[in-house]
C-alpha cells in the first residue's frame, strides 16, 4: 500500500508531463501554421532595379505647356512600377527614391558622379534585370511615342528591350514597335540585362498631358511590367 506521499508523487509527475505534452502540442502548432504562413507567401526571387533618371539640380526635359519636370515624372512613373513588381513577387530596388540628386555636393563632375553612384547601386543590388525611366523631348512638338532602348551586343538586353516595347506597343498608343541599340552609360554599365524607357515627349502638349495623368502613368506601368513578365516567362 501506498503512502500519502507516494500518490502525491505519482499525481505530480502525471500533472507534469500532461502539461509538457500540451506545450509540445502548442509548440508544434505554432511551427506548422508558421511553415503555412511561409510556403503560400510570395518569395521575392528576382532583383529588379527601376532607375528614376535625373534628380536634384538636373532637372531633365521641361514640359512644353507646364513647368513639369522629366525627373519628377520619372520618379512617379518609378515609383508606381515598383509597387506593381512588388505586388508579383520581386525585389524592388530603386535607385532614387525621391527629388534628390545621386551625385556627391563636392563632386566637380556631377553628372559623372551621379552615374557612377546609379552603377554602384545595380552592381551591390544583384540585380536580374535593369529598367531606366526617362521622358524624351525634341524640336518638332509633334515628335512622340514611347520608345526602348538596349545595349549594343547585349543580347539579353534585346530580348527584354523587344518584350517590353511590344507589350507598350500593344497598350499605349503612339508606343513604337521595334526597340533601339544605344550606348547610353547606363545601358553598359552593367552584366544585367537593361533597358532605358523613354515613356514619351514633353515636347508633345498632348504626350505631356498624358504623362502628367495618374491614369496614364499606371496603364503605362502595367505595359511595362508585362513586358517584364513576358520576358522572364520565356527566358
Amino acid at each position: 500500500m501506498f503512502s500519502k506521499g507516494h500518490k502525491f508523487f505519482v499525481l505530480k509527475k502525471r500533472w507534469v508531463a500532461v502539461i509538457l505534452l500540451a506545450l509540445l502540442i502548442v509548440f508544434g502548432c505554432v511551427i506548422c501554421t508558421s511553415a503555412i504562413k511561409t510556403s503560400i507567401q510570395p518569395k521575392p526571387t528576382r532583383c529588379i532595379v527601376i532607375d528614376a533618371g535625373h534628380g536634384g539640380i538636373d532637372g531633365g526635359a521641361i514640359g512644353e505647356t507646364t513647368d513639369v519636370t522629366e525627373a519628377y515624372l520619372n520618379l512617379q512613373f518609378a515609383l508606381k512600377l515598383k509597387k506593381l513588381c512588388e505586388e508579383y513577387g520581386f525585389k524592388v530596388v530603386l535607385t532614387r527614391k525621391d527629388m534628390k540628386g545621386l551625385y556627391s555636393l563636392f563632386a566637380k563632375n556631377k553628372k559623372k558622379s551621379e552615374m557612377q553612384k546609379r552603377k554602384e547601386i545595380i552592381e551591390k543590388s544583384a540585380a536580374d534585370l535593369v529598367v531606366s525611366i526617362h521622358m524624351n523631348s525634341f524640336g518638332l512638338s509633334t515628335a512622340r511615342g514611347a520608345q526602348v532602348y538596349y545595349a549594343p551586343e547585349s543580347e539579353s538586353g534585346k530580348k527584354l528591350a523587344t518584350s517590353v516595347q511590344v507589350a507598350l506597343h500593344d497598350e499605349i498608343e503612339y508606343a513604337k514597335l521595334t526597340p533601339k541599340e544605344e550606348e547610353f552609360y547606363l545601358l553598359l554599365c552593367s552584366s544585367a540585362p537593361s533597358i532605358l524607357v523613354e515613356c514619351g515627349f514633353l515636347s508633345n502638349p498632348e504626350e505631356e498631358q498624358l504623362l502628367s495623368s495618374q491614369d496614364y502613368q499606371t496603364k503605362f506601368c502595367y505595359a511595362l511590367l508585362y513586358g517584364i513578365l513576358k520576358y522572364f516567362a520565356i527566358n
